[in-house]
């Protein structure tokens, strides 16, 4: 039997470019601050970007998120710039189930760090992790139909689409039901 706050986590995984390493308390103020200057590129796809919360609400959220690390329960991670250490954005393994074991990676970057193809190393890195350290048979990928960019993303890493879930979640404004692609990535398939 798995039991998971035992399982084994990097400190930190490196790319060529960027450093990811778990949320820490402490990590509050930079996630604010990301999210605030984000705000409106987030929120037609990310719930939590369309509350507007405080900086010691979001600073409860990084701290909630580290102890959901400790169990292995949820993965939350930072992503860094290498030489600068600014922090550019969110990834880590969501929906984790341990007995298969499978993960579903999530992601979201600051908006003056878009397009510099930064998700698809940190991706790329994480799903490595995933299927290689972590031993998962699935990694999976989720996200809006209408979101292009984030579905570039796993169709750049080899992820093949499964399938789309209709009428799956709501609009930004909670009034227009939407699709949700499935992307899945399991271990050969890049063979």
């Amino acid at each position: 039997m798995t039991i998971p706050s035992l399982i084994e986590f990097p400190d930190r995984i490196e790319t060529p470019r960027l450093y990811i390493r778990p949320c820490l308390p402490g990590d509050g103020s930079d996630v604010f601050m990301a999210i605030s200057e984000s705000r409106n590129d987030l929120k037609p796809w990310l719930p939590f970007a369309r509350k507007e919360q405080s900086l010691g609400e979001v600073e409860a959220g990084v701290r909630d998120s580290y102890a959901e690390f400790i169990k292995k329960t949820d993965i939350r991670l930072h992503i860094y710039l290498k030489g600068t250490d600014e922090f550019i954005g969110s990834t880590g393994l969501h929906r984790i189930d341990w007995e298969v074991p499978k993960v579903e990676i999530g992601y979201w970057l600051h908006t003056k760090h878009t397009k510099k193809g930064y998700i698809v190393e940190a991706v790329n890195a994480l799903t490595h992790v995933a299927l290689n350290d972590l031993s998962c048979q699935r990694v999976e990928i989720r996200c809006d139909e209408r979101n292009a960019a984030s579905r570039r993303v796993p169709e750049k890493l080899g992820f093949t689409l499964e399938g789309t879930i209709r009428h799956d979640h709501l609009d930004e404004n909670g009034k227009e039901v939407r699709d949700t692609c499935v992307y899945a990535l399991i271990p050969g398939d890049l063979n």
